[in-house]
């Protein structure tokens, strides 16, 4: 400008030294400045965070009717990117209403609705007396004579209704004992007891727990006859075969037992506190299978979870023969060969492994663990660890207050939003608020959803920048002149940034999402498709319009035209046509790698209204808004050019070649 080597619209030489007035040389340099800021509005992609704080924000909101509260939002795009999802057996896969549907009581098997009929009156009253004391559950009975209402854990629920059954009632067999001291259920050690002192001074430590791990306990057993029966060999295979049959058919087994205690041995109050109740020659009782149904919708979620290429693998504290048959009844385990060693492991025998074995046997090197027995919270840390060691990005489901340092380690941690804790719900980034896996498997596809919609943005995005910036900085080096000027710019710009974003953000997810494999750590967030869409839909801006800017004049027939008027008919026309390209390439971008570039568009009827207003704008500015715009009204012929000149861009997608 300064040296005298650019010209304005009417062929004359902008600046002259010592001739050009000072207000004349400051509003030229003024101009230059003005459009070389826009061209760096235009390049930098402010419009990107607001992007993706846009499509994280509307994916919150609408998976909250899919039964998600998102507490930590940049976990709904790493939800996406899941490989591997550790989830609970109760109450996720399971519907969490239990009933008990076989018990051996006496030594023999018997028909748990008519149990009272069968039993004698010693074993019904040791039965009751175990139940009604050790429990965590209550029964409170109407005055008016209504149905028993029973609350506390749904395995509680289920032993406690069964007691009722048996003629328990609840509140006198409470009142009639004092109790001496408890031993809360333990996760680690499967079971829980209590230790009453009865009306006669009797003392009785009840125990109620694992089956296989209470029967260990146990030295003796009442028969039928009410008579105390040394625990032999067979009696033992008999009963561990009967806990295998109701493990194998997915049923909770429960084992209930009691021992008698010399009074004299109970320590003082001072060290009551601190008393470990005995644990050994227990007498059985018992043994429950409590049934709790797999949910209807979890095996069709765990299939899509598949073809998905995301890992369900369960985490269950119970026998290891259950979650077998519940893994097989959902779909986890596909068939009776998978279920075997290494896919199904206990817990104490994967606590017992290095870390490296750990590492190995997680991923796919040596099999893969499918389901985990018998685990504790800490198995399931040690397996979340092992996991994300090998680059897994890792969701994992929990409930329970120990389950916190396992929800706290995952990429991603759910928390149950029914049976949850405080703790645990603390813990998560997402919580599930009907418990169900399904809502799981639809918080990935929204996850998937978000990491699509950033990626059709960006390419979007992109696109606009490469093509301004490459037509601005052309024709300014060469001619030194530019055909989109600043207040051009800036409406591009907000076409790219804001509206784009508003368009391309709320796209709702598909199907198609759930066929793809999960996005790596270490994947590009740019990928190869988006690179050849960006470089193709660029090029053919570029070329076209740089053609225009060039050759336009003669192109359109304006050469008979003065140059000012030719000038302003030829910038507004390339105007047009690159503000044109960019709606119709908003189509391109919704379906980067599909065929049916439309398919489901008007379901999104933001997307269409944000095309419409655009269009709408677009046409004001041209035909009403030259002044502002430094545009001029353009003909039905320069429009069918520049309409034309967009529509073709939705031929150029990169599928449909």
């Amino acid at each position: 400008f300064f040296t005298g080597h650019t010209k304005n619209a009417y062929g004359t030489i902008q600046f002259k030294a010592g001739k050009t007035k000072v207000s004349d040389a400051v509003d030229g340099a003024i101009k230059i400045l003005t459009v070389a800021v826009t061209i760096v509005v235009v390049a930098v992609p402010e419009g990107l965070p607001l992007a993706v704080t846009l499509t994280l924000a509307y994916s919150m909101r609408k998976m909250m009717a899919d039964k998600a509260l998102v507490r930590r939002l940049s976990a709904c795009e790493t939800m996406g990117s899941a490989t591997t999802i550790c989830s609970d057996k109760t109450g996720t896969l399971t519907l969490n209403q239990m009933t008990v549907v076989e018990a051996y009581v006496g030594g023999r098997k018997m028909n748990p609705t008519d149990s009272n009929s069968q039993l004698s009156p010693m074993v019904t009253s040791l039965l009751v007396e175990g139940i009604a004391q050790n429990t965590t559950g209550s029964v409170y009975l109407p005055p008016n004579g209504g149905e028993a209402e029973v609350s506390g854990s749904p395995t509680e629920k289920a032993i406690l209704q069964w007691g009722m059954k048996l003629g328990m009632n609840f509140e006198a067999v409470r009142s009639e004992c004092s109790v001496l001291h408890v031993f809360p259920f333990n996760s680690l050690k499967k079971r829980g007891g209590v230790a009453v002192q009865l009306p006669n001074s009797e003392v009785h430590i009840h125990w109620k727990g694992a089956a296989e791990i209470v029967l260990d306990s146990c030295t003796g057993y009442i028969d039928t006859d009410d008579r105390l029966v040394q625990m032999d060999e067979d009696k033992l295979l008999t009963f561990k075969k009967a806990i295998e049959d109701m493990a194998s058919s997915s049923l909770r087994c429960v084992a209930i037992a009691y021992r008698t205690y010399e009074r004299e041995r109970i320590p003082d109050e001072e060290e009551l506190s601190r008393w470990a109740l005995p644990e050994d020659d227990l007498v059985l009782l018992a043994i429950v299978g409590i049934k709790d149904p797999c949910r209807p919708s979890v095996k069709d979620a765990i299939r899509l979870c598949r073809i998905a290429g995301v890992k369900v693998r369960m985490v269950t504290g119970d026998n290891i023969q259950t979650a077998r048959a519940i893994a097989l009844e959902c779909g986890i385990l596909t068939s009776e060969a998978d279920a075997t060693e290494p896919n199904i492991i206990e817990g104490k025998s994967f606590r017992a492994l290095s870390e490296t074995q750990r590492e190995e046997i997680a991923g796919e090197d040596f099999g893969m663990i499918c389901v985990m027995g018998r685990s504790s919270p800490s198995d399931k840390l040690l397996l979340v660890q092992a996991l994300r060691k090998r680059g897994d990005v890792v969701a994992v489901t929990g409930d329970g207050t120990n389950d916190a340092p396992a929800l706290h380690e995952a990429d991603i941690g759910l928390a149950m939003g029914i049976q949850g804790t405080e703790v645990a719900k603390e813990s998560s980034d997402i919580i599930i608020l009907d418990d169900n896996f399904a809502s799981v498997v639809k918080v990935v596809r929204w996850g998937r959803s978000v990491y699509a919609n950033i990626q059709k943005f960006i390419q979007f995005q992109l696109t606009v920048n490469v093509a301004a910036l490459v037509i601005n900085f052309v024709a300014a080096v060469s001619s030194g002149d530019v055909p989109l000027n600043a207040v051009q710019l800036l409406w591009v710009n907000l076409i790219m940034d804001t509206l784009g974003a508003l368009a391309l953000a709320t796209e709702p997810p598909t199907d198609h999402l759930m066929q793809r494999s999960p996005v790596g750590r270490r994947e590009p967030l740019i990928t190869n498709i988006m690179w050849r869409n960006l470089l193709i839909q660029a090029s053919y801006q570029v070329s076209v319009l740089l053609v225009l800017n060039f050759q336009g004049k003669r192109i359109l027939n304006l050469e008979s035209d003065s140059n000012a008027h030719s000038n302003k008919v030829k910038n507004t026309l390339i105007f047009n046509s690159f503000v044109l390209c960019q709606i119709f390439n908003e189509f391109n971008a919704r379906k980067p790698d599909e065929k049916n570039i439309f398919g489901g568009i008007t379901k999104n009827r933001l997307f269409m209204g944000i095309v419409a207003v655009t269009l709408v704008l677009q046409i004001l500015i041209i035909q009403f808004l030259g002044k502002f715009a430094s545009t001029t009204r353009l003909n039905w012929k320069h429009w069918i050019i520049s309409v034309v000149i967009g529509f073709i861009r939705l031929f150029e997608h990169p599928v449909l070649q």
